[in-house]
């Protein structure tokens, strides 16, 4: 299932736009949650790009450094066709900082904030802002205010982004071809790990969404913690977890598949096991590469939303989302991109 089959949860979205007209028009800044500590042998930079992917980035910053790229940090991967702020670390012992500022990429500006004792993992970030505009609107304004509104109320529900399943999508076929024994390397496997997993929880979101139980309890059901990759249950729901998944404390979740049995019960854990049973070979392929059963939720709470019309008829919307979560997905619930 792609991007364009999957359910919405407030309807067809009432606009049409254009994302990504310049890189400007995407901008994502990191929110790690912490500073440098000061001391160590790891710069601790943070860099703004423009039309350049991480990857890149890191490799021209152990270049410049004079070291290996294995000793290049950074928290995540970051969009190509954006504008992005970004942390990064290279290690560098027993060696003064070069001056970043002779840096010899245009598009590419650095800020030394100092020392730091740990080379940055991949993960280690809160969560990222986000400042987007649409362009080329067409739609009925009254409508695309509503569907805000309703967006930042609810929320909306947490599928995994089309950057998850590769080109075409060809990651989900490459993971069964993988699991039919065909070899790939370490990182490329970890990759088609990651959109087995992400194929089979969008199918259980769809479900719920199609069903409208993506934002509402269901018997056997997992709950999320806000913010946290920890979850409970199941367990009867009464008036103290409907207070808190109004207040999105918590969330309904669904299934990282791997091995053993989904730890949900009743109509929940039913479902989950049917959609994973369409996806067999997906599903067998991830418990004999023993990855443990992991929850997501199928919630998802863009924080500080707020959006404006811009004076030649665009609109900016900004928001913040945690680790993990796409902005796209906000996205598509108000308009189709084209």
């Amino acid at each position: 299932m792609n991007d364009s089959e999957l359910p919405f949860a407030f309807g067809t979205p009432p606009l049409r736009a254009r994302l990504r007209a310049a890189p400007e028009d995407f901008f994502v800044e990191e929110v790690l949650g912490y500073e440098p500590d000061g001391a160590g042998e790891h710069a601790f930079l943070v860099v703004e790009k423009r039309g350049t992917n991480t990857d890149w980035v890191a490799r021209e910053l152990a270049k410049f450094a004079g070291t290996a790229p294995m000793n290049v940090g950074y928290a995540g991967m970051k969009d190509r066709h954006a504008v992005t702020r970004q942390a990064f670390t290279v290690q560098l012992p027993g060696k003064a900082d070069p001056d970043w500022s002779t840096f010899p990429h245009a598009d590419v500006s650095i800020h030394s904030l100092g020392r730091h004792s740990r080379k940055l993992k991949r993960g280690a970030l809160r969560g990222n802002r986000f400042v987007l505009v649409l362009r080329e609107v067409e739609g009925d304004r009254a409508e695309a205010e509503a569907r805000l509104a309703g967006i930042a109320a609810r929320g909306v529900p947490n599928y995994f982004g089309e950057q998850r399943f590769g080109l075409g999508g060809g990651n989900v076929a490459q993971a069964r071809a993988m699991f039919g024994g065909r070899r790939v390397d370490r990182d490329k496997r970890s990759i088609l790990l990651s959109a087995a997993r992400s194929h089979i929880f969008n199918g259980v979101l769809a479900e719920r969404v199609a069903g409208g139980t993506w934002d509402a309890p269901m018997d056997g059901e997992i709950w999320a913690l806000e913010g946290s990759r920890s979850w409970f249950g199941p367990e009867p729901f009464d008036d103290a977890l409907a207070e808190r998944l109004a207040r999105f404390d918590i969330h309904p979740s669904g299934p990282l598949w791997g091995r053993g049995e989904t730890p949900a019960e009743g109509a929940v854990g039913a479902l989950e096991l049917e959609v994973a049973l369409r996806d067999e070979d997906l599903a067998k392929g991830l418990a004999d590469a023993r990855m443990d059963q992991e929850r997501r939720a199928l919630r998802l709470q863009p924080r500080d939303f707020a959006w404006r019309w811009l004076e030649d008829g665009a609109l900016e919307v900004s928001f913040g989302l945690p680790a993990g979560a796409y902005a796209t997905t906000v996205v598509r619930e108000l308009a189709v991109l084209v």
